[in-house]
């Protein structure tokens, strides 16, 4: 058996993992590779692998830089199932469409510029219509029901606990009379965390290939966090002023709504009376997929719901999920106290552009930042708390408060990645370490072979091919 690192190898961003394997090409994941415009837009058209010779890819959620690129590997030939959890073939329905979306409205914006320099026009990286083509070849499995996906290959997927359909892949592989158990991590949620249940702790593996993307650091515990939310929100609420969330649509948004839900319906908490608005189709369309859904709840999360006053987690009277471009534009005109949650997590694009750009100047305002922000982004600047920001062009004061919360993250801290790793009783034989970046791997590294008698521990170069 082969695996070359084709992506998320010494960095956090587009996982896609080549095996092979009894004469079959199975790709695990085949995320976007996400970076300079230009850079981006060359790795993710030019395949690393002839796509018409991939056998079937397995999936393990739908991440962007898990999943993004599915459309160009469709595009390019290939014909085989994509195999995945419920959830992710529902998730991926929705966040597939709005990122071809994204990728025609980026082109159309940049021909702009170019038609009127005379230079070439660009294509759009794939578009809605190639994202929709790809759902026919979608076959989903629930958790612990193993398959057989090649020959001499069982394929069972566990709870991942990081988002909603997220799976931990096994692959019991049997080449001649020679038996190897591979796992894949995936992203790794948090133990304890509402919503989703948590991570499944594997007891056994020859080959693991083992996310990073937290070595190194912790996070603070989910009670801190919604304590926080909850000062916030106030603090904000006696000034007058709106509170604005820059978060991402799927998993982000829903616990925010979530959180808010429950700070609304205890009667032990402070929560005013101020509305709440999710701005952002595409959170709209998951957080109904997230309702669809309750088979990943863990068990206090089904209890909640069915004890739920308004019988909905994510939403209470005061909470409105607007999709329409006119109500989102109303919301410039409001002149109270209100929660404003909208896309994009770190504030590169969309609708929360327009949210930042008419309420940053006022001190009233809060802005709320309750997620990692990359390098470079609008978020990490304001994070950064830079005086001056530039928005469509334009420059803005920064005047708003800014606050972070840090806990609401669904990855696993150094030490959730620990507890994960210390449950395998028959430790794996040969160890990969992807998804991560900077001190993230050597720290887990250290960990597994010096706290956990982990051995032979690599951290793989791009597009590396090794032997197991």
């Amino acid at each position: 058996m082969q695996i070359t690192f084709h992506g998320a190898a010494g960095t956090v961003t587009g996982s896609q993992y080549l095996i092979e394997v009894n004469g079959k090409r199975l790709l695990l994941e085949c995320g976007l590779f996400q970076g300079p415009r230009r850079e981006t837009y060359e790795r993710n058209r030019e395949l690393p692998y002839d796509a018409a010779k991939i056998d079937t890819l397995i999936l393990s959620h739908t991440h962007i830089d898990h999943s993004g690129n599915i459309p160009n590997l469709v595009k390019y030939g290939f014909e085989g199932d994509i195999v995945c959890t419920f959830a992710t073939r529902d998730l991926c329905a929705a966040m597939l469409r709005d990122s071809g979306h994204i990728h025609e409205k980026d082109a159309a914006f940049l021909n702009k510029t170019l038609a009127k320099k005379g230079e070439p026009l660009v294509e759009p990286l794939y578009t809605e219509s190639d994202a929709i083509a790809t759902l026919d070849q979608f076959l989903a499995i629930g958790y612990e029901r193993p398959y057989h996906v090649a020959p001499g290959v069982t394929l069972t997927f566990y709870d991942a606990g990081h988002m909603l359909g997220s799976a931990i892949v096994v692959l019991d592989v049997e080449e001649g009379k020679r038996t190897t158990r591979l796992a894949f991590s995936g992203d790794l949620g948090r133990p304890n965390m509402p919503i989703l249940r948590d991570p499944t702790r594997l007891t056994e593996a020859d080959v693991l290939i083992m996310e990073s993307t937290y070595g190194g650091r912790s996070h603070e515990s989910y009670d801190n966090a919604t304590t926080t939310l909850e000062r916030v929100v106030n603090e904000s609420y006696k000034r007058g002023g709106k509170v604005i969330i820059p978060a991402f649509a799927v998993g982000r948004t829903q616990q925010i709504a979530f959180a808010l839900n429950t700070l609304y319906h205890d009667p032990k908490r402070r929560f005013p009376n101020m509305p709440v608005f999710v701005d952002s189709p595409l959170a709209v369309d998951v957080t109904g997929i997230f309702r669809l859904h309750p088979d990943s709840y863990r068990d206090e999360t089904r209890k909640a719901l069915l004890e739920d006053p308004d019988g909905d987690l994510f939403g209470f009277h005061r909470l409105s999920y607007i999709r329409h471009v006119e109500d989102s534009k109303a919301l410039n005109d409001l002149d109270e106290p209100c929660i404003i949650i909208s896309a994009s997590g770190m504030a590169e694009a969309g609708r929360i552009l327009h949210h930042l750009k008419n309420n940053i100047e006022n001190p009233r305002n809060t802005v709320l930042i309750v997620g990692w922000q990359a390098p470079d982004t609008l978020g990490r600047r304001l994070v950064e708390k830079q005086p001056v920001v530039r928005i469509f062009g334009e420059e803005y004061s920064l005047r708003a408060r800014v606050e972070v919360i840090n806990g609401f993250s669904g990855h696993a801290d150094h030490d959730e990645l620990r507890t994960w790793a210390a449950a395998f009783r028959r430790k794996p034989r040969r160890t990969f370490l992807v998804h991560g970046e900077g001190e993230s791997f050597p720290a887990v590294r250290e960990m597994l072979q010096k706290e956990l008698g982990f051995q032979n521990v690599t951290i793989p170069e791009p597009g590396q091919m090794i032997e197991v």
